[in-house]
């Protein structure tokens, strides 16, 4: 198979609204249905820390850039790699857990997150948290993605 195609779904998301009248006034979808068949991809915790670093951390590997932009940019970017290396993106996206040292940079970390996804709106939960893994941390993303069912061989 050429990685460079996406096989054809068999199944398809579907944000999901009780009330579609009022889902303009959110930044993600309440739920997100998969409908027919898909593989389930977890992504771990990705920081503004380069995706593979060293375990214990070594302190050089986790200077962070200052700005939750920055911070945001780097943890989608290091998310970017890991869809594109199974060919997934960001529509294929289901659910984000969002980990904030600070509540108050959500809208700036959402209008960031907006220039990766784009109209797609995936189930979201942010959940303000003391500190992360690293000193100057302040963001951690994970991911549920579905991936198409690849063919049998």
């Amino acid at each position: 198979m050429n990685v460079n195609t996406k096989p054809e779904s068999t199944f398809k998301l579907e944000a999901v609204h009780p009330d579609p009248s009022q889902a303009h006034k959110m930044p993600y979808a309440p739920a997100i249905k998969i409908v027919g068949a898909c593989d389930l991809m977890f992504l771990s915790g990705a920081t503004a820390s380069p995706l593979y670093h060293n375990h214990p951390h070594q302190d050089h590997e986790h200077i962070h850039p200052h700005s939750i932009e920055d911070q945001t940019r780097n943890a989608m970017d290091a998310i970017k790699s890991i869809l594109d290396s199974v060919g997934a993106s960001w529509k294929d996206v289901i659910k984000v857990t969002k980990y904030l040292t600070d509540f108050r940079e959500a809208d700036a970390m959402h209008k960031t997150m907006h220039a990766y996804f784009g109209d797609w709106l995936p189930a979201s939960t942010t959940v303000c948290i003391n500190q992360l893994s690293s000193p100057g941390a302040r963001i951690e993303l994970d991911m549920i993605v579905a991936l198409p069912k690849q063919a049998s061989k």
